[in-house]
């Protein structure tokens, strides 16, 4: 590895250290005061362990398989003092986080996308991060020399259209709008067109955040879907969910309904710094059986990284 790529290997992992303090620092905090006094793993204090897990919304369902995991190998290994408990849950949740069917490695920004254009389809309701997501994305693509279109197809919130403008201003990617109200699947239609004439390398398309009747939501994302299908073969190739972590189980609220309403097939998680809910990263990815491909671990536009799930674990549970 070159001494720059080692440099910015360095400051991610710094960066993603300090977004994910409050998270570490609640989680041990509440772990200290359950292993306090205690020689050993038994079973009052994997009861303890458990209410730690949940509270730190990783969820019930994950939970209960982290510590099912964990008395096995106590009871395999007849005795484990309470000093085991940090390297045991680094391991369980290493394995839950990069099982083969959920395991997501990181891409390089500037390696060949699959098609021409690759189209994301960005879903996800208001106030989680969605344009600023698409924003600090397009940036990246941009940076690696991708050709980056972006589509404001989110046509029904006031403002929409201006945010996602002044982030094409900012990173130097064509938008492709029409008025507030407009029909979102016009917009996508015109995008797809857009970037095609272009020979664009990547399409970002904003879609409406409303979590509204789930029926009317799954006819709304179908719409757009079958339009896009018209420029460009097999588009979108990814809906990718955005959450906002610190909202901890309203997250799991909205991927239920959002993966009922489409085929969401990759995650992003915002808004981890400031938050102690960063068990939510584990929960959703274990629960739903999607990638996280991205976590938000900051404001800065490099503080939106690829979701490397040992680099995750490591830095939760290490110093």
């Amino acid at each position: 590895m070159s001494q720059l790529n080692k440099l910015f290997s360095a400051e991610k992992k710094r960066r993603l250290a300090e977004g994910l303090q409050s998270s570490k620092r609640s989680f041990f905090s509440k772990l200290g005061t359950a292993v306090a006094g205690r020689t050993r793993i038994d079973e009052a204090l994997l009861d303890e362990l458990e209410v730690v897990l949940i509270q730190s919304d990783v969820g019930v369902t994950t939970t209960v398989k982290i510590i099912e995991a964990i008395e096995r190998r106590v009871a395999a290994d007849k005795y484990l003092g309470y000093e085991a408990l940090g390297q045991l849950l680094t391991e369980e949740i290493t394995k839950i986080l990069i099982r083969p069917e959920i395991a997501q490695t990181p891409q390089d920004f500037a390696a060949p996308l699959p098609h021409q254009p690759e189209v994301i389809m960005v879903v996800g309701v208001n106030g989680v991060g969605k344009t600023t997501t698409i924003g600090k994305l397009a940036h990246h693509y941009k940076q690696a020399g991708k050709k980056v279109v972006l589509g404001a197809a989110d046509t029904f919130r006031a403002g929409a259209i201006d945010q996602l403008q002044i982030w094409a201003d900012r990173v130097g990617a064509p938008l492709v709008k029409q008025e507030m109200g407009s029909d979102p699947a016009s917009v996508a239609f015109d995008t797809l067109q857009s970037a095609v004439a272009q020979q664009a390398d990547l399409v970002l398309i904003d879609t409406a955040g409303r979590l509204h009747n789930k029926v009317n939501l799954m006819n709304e994302l179908a719409k757009v879907k079958r339009v896009m299908e018209k420029i460009v073969a097999e588009a979108p190739h990814e809906v990718l969910l955005i959450l906002d972590g610190s909202t901890g189980q309203n997250a799991y609220e909205q991927a239920k309904q959002f993966t009922a309403a489409t085929e969401v097939n990759a995650l992003a998680i915002t808004k981890l710094d400031g938050t102690a809910k960063g068990g939510v990263v584990m929960g959703i990815s274990d629960q739903f059986q999607i990638p996280v491909k991205y976590i938000g671990v900051g404001e800065g536009l490099e503080d939106l990284q690829q979701f490397d799930p040992e680099s995750f674990v490591f830095s939760f549970f290490n110093a």
